[in-house]
């Protein structure tokens, strides 16, 4: 075995496989390669030449209590890892088929003699360990240096997985309790308690069939702090519940994202919706509440308390020229004097915070390039006297997947997270002919990275969407009946909203910015619709979306955000001459989606909500002559719309009273039709054809279970 940087590394021709970090890379550059494909490779290099089992690589990867759809997901776990080592079942250079048995690792494998190659790990995690094992026994050193070796490796963190929900019922919020004894975690069959000794899990009743979206425990192990809300009501309210069979408790209304401090006789907790949040603080029982900080916009998220309880600790987003041009630091507040500080400051912080009894602060980071929808944790030292961050942060775990929701026992010896993943892919429907339902849904992209279809070739027979397949997001094309897309554009920027120029021979696109441009640039590029080189329309800050008629008009419009308003311009899709068309003063202007007809005439705007807000549609004429709006009784929470091929309708993305995300056609007239319902996966957008004979959307499958991190 070679050592790099020490790690574990196994080469096999251009490749090297870090059996520690789980990482693959070809000729020092890294290969995206997801956890259960990698898996599969490490243990088709424990056995080179041999046969490893279906039922091996069953038992590796879904445990015995996972109800999984097996064949599918071996088969396209082990297309993932062919496609990362640019092998075929046909003509196999690393992975050969045995029908019916299983796979065989036929390359040779670079190996140390001291350690064979048949006792390389599958699991990297215990990588370290079986490395010493190998190395004493073969050595013949005496137990003492080996008791010692033994205990420094077992300090080295471990994960293990403590649910083992299934895909599309996601584990919606998880609290370790303070003994590690047990974790309570909601997803959308209530509110369960885990004993970790046995597995056992046991319902948790909830008051007036409410729905947990969020749970913490309070320092004494016998209650949870809870998040309760109920659909249609978007407002939600913090309960404190008995774990040992007690009364509930209501403690607050509207609030939402609460924490409990060290003592147990206070709550900190969070207040309002969108740009508008508000940090509070109350006591255990509910009792004089008082605003802290907040109100001139900005999101608060994680919030959570120093040691000493002296400091009420917090994620702060502040939206700036884009969405993805955003301020997220990590911020304390000192509830005696109101002052706050930001400890740091890093646009890759997910929604993950903990204060650790030894005094580092734990949170989650994105992974950079190509590994965007990953992130990991880090641990940053502080100083308790003096608040302040000391040292350098350090990473504690390396494998795949978000990691979010984390929380400690109250020794700080185990941590428990939510790893979850959402990966949208392109489905294709025929319409009816009456273009208000859908057919069968296909799917269209076969790969696990995220797909979103954006536009159609004019003939309706290719999609036209963005993938991060390599990486960053780039342009592709593909037909209904093709296997596989033909990139228009791929470059180190990330490519969206691609949309069909006026002339039926170009794909106009938002380019994000290079780090050479000033903060909150975007490029609005053209291409030819064959491929060829990009060419550069305009450039602008805070784009946010385009569109362009579809039939006998030349009309493309962009839209243009800033801190108070959302503007909209003409432009020309070749010389990127742009004017003024309207402009619509509003500080949410984030919420706002808008289509354009495909005659060019008219506009459609729909506010997105988080909560069930009355779904409601502006209908807006281009040249200023009229306005009016569509009321969507008994609908809320219009995620997304776009316009139906013939202009007669629209396609939009709203949820029912009771809470199930539908694709709606709604005509003009004010009539809706509902056409898809989804009640287990997430749900897009949906995007006509020309011809309006099929209908390209996304759907998202996702997966979120609690992980528990030890020796960290």
């Amino acid at each position: 075995m070679l050592k790099k940087g020490g790690g574990s590394i196994v080469r096999f021709g251009v490749f090297e496989a870090d059996l520690q970090s789980g990482e693959l890379s070809r000729n020092g550059a890294k290969v995206r390669l997801q956890e259960q494909p990698f898996q599969i490779l490490s243990l088709l290099l424990q056995k080179p030449g041999e046969v490893v089992t279906r039922e091996e690589l069953r038992a590796r990867l879904w445990p015995a209590d996972t109800f999984v759809d097996f064949d599918h997901g071996l088969n396209a776990a082990i297309k993932r890892l062919r496609d990362a080592l640019g092998d075929s079942a046909e003509n196999p250079r690393f992975v050969e088929t045995l029908a019916r048995r299983g796979y065989r690792f036929i390359a040779p494998v670079e190996a140390s003699p001291q350690v064979p190659t048949t006792v390389i790990s599958h699991c990297r995690k215990y990588w370290p360990g079986l490395v010493i094992a190998a190395a004493v026994l073969s050595m013949g050193i005496g137990a003492g240096w080996h008791a010692g070796r033994r205990s420094a490796a077992a300090l080295k963190p471990t994960e293990r997985r403590l649910t083992g929900n299934p895909r599309n019922d996601p584990i919606w919020s998880a609290a370790l309790s303070p003994d590690g004894k047990y974790v309570a975690f909601a997803d959308k069959g209530g509110l369960f308690l885990r004993v970790l000794g046995s597995g056992e899990t046991h319902a948790i009743a909830v008051p007036d069939d409410l729905k947990t979206r969020g749970v913490t425990w309070f320092p004494d192990g016998t209650r949870v702090l809870a998040t309760l809300g109920k659909w249609p009501d978007h407002k939600s309210s913090l309960w404190s519940l008995s774990m040992l069979g007690g009364a509930s408790h209501r403690l607050m209304d509207d609030s939402d994202q609460a924490a409990v401090s060290p003592d147990g006789k206070q709550i900190a907790f969070i207040r309002g919706d969108y740009n508008h949040r508000e940090l509070w603080l109350m006591d255990a029982d509910g009792d004089h509440a008082r605003q802290l900080i907040g109100g001139g916009g900005g999101e608060y998220s994680s919030v959570i308390w120093s040691r000493d309880g002296r400091r009420v600790v917090y994620l702060r987003y502040d939206f700036k020229l884009t969405m993805d041009d955003g301020e997220i630091s990590i911020e304390m507040c000192d509830p005696a004097s109101g002052k706050t500080e930001v400890i740091l400051s890093n646009s890759r912080l997910w929604s993950a915070l903990v204060w650790a009894p030894d005094d580092r602060i734990i949170y989650s980071l994105q992974e950079p390039a190509p590994n965007r929808t990953d992130s990991n944790l880090w641990a940053q030292k502080m100083d308790i006297r003096t608040y302040k961050a000391t040292g350098a942060p350090v990473r504690l775990t390396s494998g795949p997947d978000g990691k979010a929701r984390i929380n400690l026992s109250a020794d700080g010896k185990r941590l428990a997270f939510l790893r979850l993943a959402s990966i949208p892919q392109i489905y294709v429907a025929e319409l009816s002919r009456d273009g208000s339902h859908l057919g069968t849904l296909q799917r269209l992209s076969l790969d696990e990275e995220r797909n979103l279809p954006y536009d159609w070739t004019p003939d309706g027979k290719s999609i036209i969407f963005t993938s991060d397949r390599d990486g960053s997001f780039h342009l592709f094309k593909q037909a209904v009946n093709q296997a596989a897309p033909e990139l228009l554009v791929g470059r180190e920027e990330n490519v969206f909203v691609p949309r069909l120029g006026p002339d039926g021979e170009s794909v106009l696109f938002l380019l994000s910015a290079s780090p050479h441009d000033p903060p909150g640039t975007t490029h609005l590029m053209r291409v030819p619709l064959t491929g060829g080189v990009p060419q550069l329309v305009l450039t602008e800050t805070g784009i946010s979306n385009l569109q362009c008629a579809r039939t006998h008009s030349n009309v493309c419009i962009f839209s243009q955000f800033s801190t108070e308003r959302l503007t909209f311009y003409t432009f020309d899709p070749v010389t990127g001459q742009k004017s003024l068309l309207k402009s619509i003063q509003d500080p949410e202007w984030f919420l706002e989606n808008w289509s354009l007809s495909p005659d060019g005439s008219t506009l459609a705007l729909a506010k997105k909500h988080r909560g069930a807000t009355q779904a409601i549609i502006r209908i807006l004429r281009v040249d200023g002559t009229g306005e009016r709006t569509l009321n969507l009784d008994d609908w809320f929470a219009i995620s997304y719309m776009d316009w139906a091929a013939d202009g007669k309708s629209l396609w939009v993305n709203a949820s029912s009273a009771a809470g199930t995300p539908t694709l709606l056609n709604v005509k003009l007239e004010g009539k809706v039709i509902p056409s898809l319902e989804e009640t287990e996966m997430q749900l897009g957008w949906a995007i006509p054809s020309p011809d309006g004979r099929h209908v390209a959307l996304w759907k998202s499958e996702q997966s979120s279970n609690v992980w528990l991190l030890e020796g960290f």
